[in-house]
């Protein structure tokens, strides 16, 4: 799943359209013998992602379709955040003497991440954010290891964003993955009270996303009139940086890793 981010990174360049990087992202999907998690994926409401890729530019901070497509413009930011169920054949499974997922009717099992991308040459406030985003991933990561808590990742992400003079975006947090998609518990990017049933201690065997969004502006954030696309409520840029991480019995490991 790395490589394919990756490769859909090196794409990422002025006038290219959005569709193509989306049959890019199909195609190398179906070749690594999974499934796309995000295309169709209910939205509520009875909406549901047109995409593959959640392809979000400038001020979009989620839920970005990159169908229909969209040319990338000079100076834009696009996050590419892909999510991945495989391996979904049973022959592959069989091959590589891998189980089979019980809640899921493919029998895959889930990885989740993103990247935001430059589009050629981008402002010293973009690069400037594109880093900070990042900083606050690996310094969230960093804190995962049995008997820490989720305000660990939180607070942390947190006091390096605002310091940076950023908001972090609440109404959206990262999440338990593998089984689904999207599953228990949250994980938020900011602090939250200590004494909260949310505030829950990391284990080992866990697998978690841990996707800090971070807006230029404020923290708070509007939707689209399409129903579903989430972007930054003063129409500020917006950066998402995000791995699956499993909690191991001394600390973490990085699954979306090349």
């Amino acid at each position: 799943m790395a490589r394919i981010l990756k490769d859909l990174s090196v794409a990422v360049q002025p006038g290219v359209n959005t569709a193509d990087l989306e049959k890019m992202m199909i195609a190398a999907v179906e070749a690594a013998g999974g499934r796309p998690a995000f295309k169709d994926y209910p939205m509520g409401g009875g909406i549901f992602f047109p995409s593959a890729i959640c392809a979000s530019i400038n001020e979009e901070v989620v839920h970005g379709a990159s169908i229909p497509g969209r040319v990338l413009l000079e100076g834009d930011i696009i996050d590419l955040d892909i999510g991945m169920e495989w391996p979904v054949k049973a022959d592959l499974r069989k091959k590589l003497s891998l189980p089979t997922n019980p809640h899921s009717p493919a029998g895959g099992y889930y990885t989740d991440m993103c990247a935001t991308v430059p589009v050629g040459r981008i402002s010293k406030e973009a690069k400037k954010l594109l880093a900070v985003t990042q900083e606050c991933l690996i310094a969230g990561i960093k804190k995962v290891k049995p008997g820490a808590c989720i305000n660990d990742i939180g607070s942390t992400v947190q006091k390096i964003a605002e310091g940076a003079g950023y908001g972090v975006v609440r109404d959206l947090v990262g999440h338990g993955v593998g089984y689904q998609a999207h599953e228990d518990p949250e994980v938020y990017h900011y602090a939250i009270n200590p004494n909260s049933p949310a505030n829950l201690e990391l284990k080992p065997g866990m697998v978690i996303c841990i996707e800090p969004m971070i807006n230029a502006g404020t923290h708070r954030v509007k939707v689209a009139d399409n129903g579903f696309t989430i972007i930054s409520a003063d129409n500020s840029l917006s950066a998402h940086f995000e791995h699956t991480i499993a909690v191991t019995e001394d600390g973490y490991e990085i699954l979306t890793l090349e």
